[in-house]
């Protein structure tokens, strides 16, 4: 059944890991920014740190300097390490705020589990609107324009911030760098896909609700299109992404590219039974899809029962990893502790 659906939507065929991507990066994202020419970490005590989560860890602020064409520019970040002997598994959480713990990001729940923590609120990064003047959009476009209409929105920018998490984390004994995961929420989730498709230094990529240009096939989806997002957000994506606007089965890709990007790297998917904008049957289906590479690489891809689920369903048997639970549009504890229980399985 779920094969003749997805026939339905006359999908392109996939192609190298290279050819994905570049595709992807001019046609919707833009092109990455370049690493940084130089790089290097200040990080800070904070009040109460080593008394954290009740002493089960050590929270520390760090900043992520960078330069680039001779302009300086940093950013915060926040580390959370458990006291116990490592080096940690961790979290690269792509946040909507930076704090610690978060509504978003449960963090002592999230060290009980065995992990560390690196996060950042995206807003330290650049802002999530059309102003291209500040913070690292205001490195890239000093007059704060963008001239090419392949040139990176803040979801490329997002995940280049992403990856310098990463740079730091390889100058840190206490974190095991070959046990990265990268994660975020709804756009956010849509960047980590983005951050791990472009940096195989992360293990995992994990989206919640990302929805579309995240997790979900684009073609023949229900709630947000292409022509919704790049209406409200235009400024997340490359301008080329806006000649699709109605036109998906025109476009030269589909979601499916940016989730086999990252094979044979894990994928994990949550999705919300009543998050019909962000669609769950689109958002499954890309792992079905996906699960085809996997296997072409000798690998378990997807394990699933060949029929959309319908709530409550844990899908924990293969590289590629999925949860459908009850609710909204949200990045629950539940989210979090059906991922590290994957996780945990599958990886550790």
């Amino acid at each position: 059944m779920l094969k003749k659906m997805l026939l339905g939507r006359k999908l392109p065929g996939f192609l190298e890991r290279e050819e994905m991507l570049e595709i992807l990066q001019r046609e919707e994202y833009g092109y990455l920014p370049p690493k940084p020419d130089k790089i290097s970490f200040e990080t800070e005590d904070v009040k109460g740190a080593y008394h954290f989560c009740a002493g089960k860890a050590v929270l520390k602020k760090i900043w992520i300097i960078t330069e680039i064409k001779g302009k300086e520019f940093r950013f915060p970040a926040y580390s959370v390490i458990p006291t116990k002997e490592g080096p940690h598994p961790f979290f690269v959480h792509i946040n909507f705020r930076p704090d610690v713990p978060d509504k978003y990001m449960p963090t002592e729940e999230i060290v009980d589990n065995g992990f560390a923590t690196l996060s950042f609120g995206y807003n330290d990064v650049t802002t999530d609107d059309n102003d291209f003047t500040n913070g690292f959009a205001g490195v890239l476009y000093p007059d704060g324009i963008r001239k090419n209409p392949t040139d990176p929105g803040k979801i490329a920018m997002w995940a280049w911030a992403a990856h310098r998490l990463m740079d730091y984390a390889e100058t840190n004994p206490l974190l095991d760098a070959s046990k990265a995961f990268v994660c975020g929420h709804s756009r956010l989730g849509k960047t980590a896909l983005l951050a791990a498709a472009t940096d195989t230094r992360f293990a995992l990529a994990y989206s919640n609700d990302s929805g579309c240009s995240g997790a979900a096939i684009t073609r023949d989806k229900v709630g947000e299109d292409v022509f919704e997002i790049t209406k409200r957000f235009p400024y997340w994506f490359c301008e080329n992404y806006w000649k699709y606007q109605n036109l998906e089965h025109k476009m030269p890709f589909d979601q499916h590219f940016l989730m086999a990007s990252v094979a044979p790297r894990n994928i994990y998917v949550a999705s919300a039974v009543e998050d019909t904008w962000a669609d769950p049957s689109s958002e499954f289906l890309n792992c079905v899809l996906t699960s085809e590479v996997f296997e072409s690489q000798g690998h378990k891809g997807f394990v699933h029962h060949n029929r959309l689920p319908e709530g409550g369903e844990v899908y924990h048997d293969g590289d590629i990893g999925y949860h459908l639970r009850e609710g909204q549009h949200y990045f629950s504890r539940e989210d979090w502790n059906k991922a590290m229980e994957y996780i945990k399985k599958t990886l550790l």
